[in-house]
């Protein structure tokens, strides 16, 4: 069993997943987003093959805790989402995590080109592993 993480993108999905224990998250994949229901479809089968048993999607709140269109949207579509699995679905705050993921790639001394291909898995990984350290702690 696994713990899915999930960096809603309006052009790319990022994914990542737990190790069987859930101490670690790992970058696992980057989905394109084209519609709603190829990007459901395509985590519906990730979920089921491997093993999760729960889902957690970053939600973009805003620095000083209010709510953009892009919250919104990426609430709609873990509602959606949430529909569509037989796992328990849940937005956790992602606030950072995208420069994280960016400082990250940039420490890495990677090309534009290679930290675009990378930076959505990498902050899916970073939203996975704060939800993790979370559920260690409470």
């Amino acid at each position: 069993m696994r713990i899915m993480g999930i960096d809603y993108g309006s052009k790319r999905i990022g994914i990542a997943m737990s190790d069987e224990l859930f101490l670690t998250a790992q970058g696992f994949d980057t989905i394109l987003n084209r519609t709603s229901a190829e990007s459901i479809e395509a985590i519906k089968r990730l979920v089921m093959e491997n093993a999760v048993k729960e889902v957690v999607v970053g939600l973009p709140i805003s620095m000083n805790g209010t709510h953009s269109q892009k919250t919104k949207e990426v609430a709609e579509f873990t509602e959606e989402l949430s529909r569509a699995l037989s796992v328990p679905v849940r937005n956790i705050d992602e606030r950072l995590t995208t420069v994280q993921a960016e400082r990250a790639l940039l420490d890495g001394d990677m090309s534009r080109g290679k930290r675009r291909q990378l930076r959505d898995k990498i902050a899916a990984q970073f939203i996975l592993q704060s939800y993790l350290d979370s559920q260690r702690k409470g």
